[in-house]
């Protein structure tokens, strides 16, 4: 069971793979927060359900026992496999998984910081920072990195060399640890670095 000050949220799929890779992306948005996975509806009401602040659920899952998921409705997210999927499911909030990542990773963010019902963000969600922090033009860098610009528009933008650049990113991944785009987009949003619509 998840720490009482620790959001914690539950996946609810039979697709280990899927599952993996969900996890991985949440602990990406916020290290604070605890997963916990069920292959089953029953697995979940074993393990008391109302303790979630999110309920990630599979559209076949949620197909076995929909009423259930009705009563949760407003912390319940349905991954679905088609953007179509979500317009028979407008009770709940979706999120389709066979899109892009970058198009998921900004699904989850906008997720995250809606906090649903609420419209709140969870400030014990945030992402903690390191004890080495980027320098101010690394958090430009690393900013426009996230709004998609390549190494030769940021140095254009900063009217600095495209060494420079290159240099400054590579500096950001060795303090970060962080090597993906989509990794250092959900550490520059959850820092609030950079704004979600930016991106």
């Amino acid at each position: 069971m998840a720490h009482p000050e620790h959001p914690s949220v539950a996946i609810v799929c039979p697709n280990s793979l899927s599952v993996m890779g969900l996890r991985q992306l949440l602990a990406g948005i916020s290290a604070l927060v605890s997963v916990d996975a069920y292959a089953s509806v029953d697995e979940l009401k074993e393990a008391g359900p109302d303790r979630y602040l999110h309920l990630f659920v599979d559209m076949g899952v949620l197909m076995t026992d929909r009423n259930f998921f009705l009563e949760r409705r407003h912390k319940t997210i349905v991954l679905t496999t088609q953007e179509e999927h979500e317009k028979v499911l407008s009770e709940f909030h979706c999120l389709c998984i066979t899109g892009s990542e970058s198009h998921l990773v900004r699904a989850l963010l906008a997720l995250m910081q809606r906090g649903h019902a609420m419209h709140q963000t969870h400030p014990e969600a945030r992402i903690p920072r390191k004890q080495t922090l980027l320098s101010p033009r690394e958090i430009e860098v690393l900013a426009l990195v996230v709004q998609g610009l390549i190494n030769k528009e940021i140095a254009d933008r900063l009217n600095i060399s495209l060494a420079t650049v290159i240099t400054h990113r590579k500096n950001i991944t060795e303090k970060l640890g962080m090597r993906s785009v989509s990794a250092l987009t959900i550490y520059a949003v959850m820092n609030g670095y950079v704004d979600l619509g930016k991106i």
